[in-house]
């Protein structure tokens, strides 16, 4: 059996630092340094809810190349299981190319790659039967498979009995909830950024946010603040604001989002309440951007507890 099984986005990050600017055209700009890494939101989830001790399943789609090959070799390397990969010889697997300027911001120059000819038929049944809780994570990066297909993935896995979790990606094409209402309604937990949640709601405030979601059939509402922490609201009326662990410097915010939302399933495996989950997705948020990589600075679910235990949320540090 897994605790949950990512379906969504896998993504090769060239990740360079210290970028202070573009070169001109045909110009040399010279950066502190360039790493690959991991990454894509179901790529990071998984391997960030492996490190923290859950039996992890990706679903997905990459490239017959160095690229997929790196992917896959990685994400067996960390106990993450892979039987759901699929591999497209004709697109690449998906990259980006990633820039970070001296604050740990990051910007994007990004590949869809076999990303975008991953569709429903590509899902393998048996994993997800296998499987807890099941996380779509990427929509908007998924063409063949957002929007109506999604939404008759996430009907299916209700009907198995599976509690389903989704999260987006920015979506540069501007269509929104054009795309993810068909979903709405089928979604357990949805968990967005801030910034992806305002675009999809046509709200700023989190509250207002979350209500139009539980307006919309979700059942319970996480809205990932950055820095602030994180919003929840259920259909119940359970409502927390969470602050972070503000007193940690950021190194490298590539991911964050996704290991929040590694953190807050891994507590929902544990059954922890909805506070304790969102604590926890915050620990592991923070834990995340203290270090270079989607992936390369969670620990282990013990380390992540006592992290919390030695630690206050909130503060005016510089996180």
């Amino acid at each position: 059996m897994f605790d949950v099984a990512c379906v969504g986005i896998l993504v090769a990050d060239a990740i360079a630092r210290t970028v202070t600017g573009l070169p001109e055209s045909g110009k040399l700009q010279l950066v502190d340094k360039i790493d690959l890494f991991t990454g894509g939101c179901a790529a990071s989830a998984a391997i960030d809810m492996a490190k923290l001790g859950l039996n992890a399943a990706i679903i997905g789609k990459v490239g017959n190349d160095g690229f997929g090959k790196f992917m896959t070799a990685a994400l067996k390397e960390e106990k993450v299981n892979v039987d759901g990969l699929r591999v497209d010889d004709i697109a690449g697997t998906s990259a980006s190319v990633v820039t970070i300027d001296a604050s740990g911001e990051r910007s994007f120059l990004h590949y869809l790659g076999a990303n975008a000819e991953f569709g429903i038929q590509d899902i393998d049944d048996e994993i997800i039967g296998k499987s807890r809780i099941v996380f779509v994570a990427g929509t908007m990066l998924m063409p063949r498979f957002d929007g109506a297909p999604c939404a008759e993935f996430l009907k299916k896995a209700r009907e198995m009995g599976k509690y389903t979790v989704l999260d987006t990606a920015w979506d540069s094409k501007g269509r929104w909830m054009k795309v993810l209402e068909p979903c709405m309604k089928y979604i357990d937990l949805f968990i967005p950024s801030v910034e992806e949640a305002a675009m999809l709601s046509g709200k700023e405030e989190p509250e207002e946010i979350a209500d139009a979601f539980l307006a919309m059939g979700v059942k319970t509402a996480v809205i990932k603040l950055g820095k602030r922490g994180c919003f929840i609201k259920n259909t119940d009326g359970e409502k927390h604001l969470i602050p972070t662990y503000m007193k940690f410097k950021a190194v490298d915010t590539t991911g964050a989002g996704d290991s929040f939302v590694a953190g807050f399933l891994a507590g929902l495996t544990k059954g922890c309440s909805l506070y304790e989950c969102g604590k926890l997705g915050n620990a592991a948020g923070t834990h995340c951007v203290m270090a270079a990589g989607a992936s390369t600075g969670i620990k282990s679910m013990e380390e992540t507890l006592k992290f919390m235990e030695e630690n206050e949320i909130g503060g005016s540090g510089t996180c």
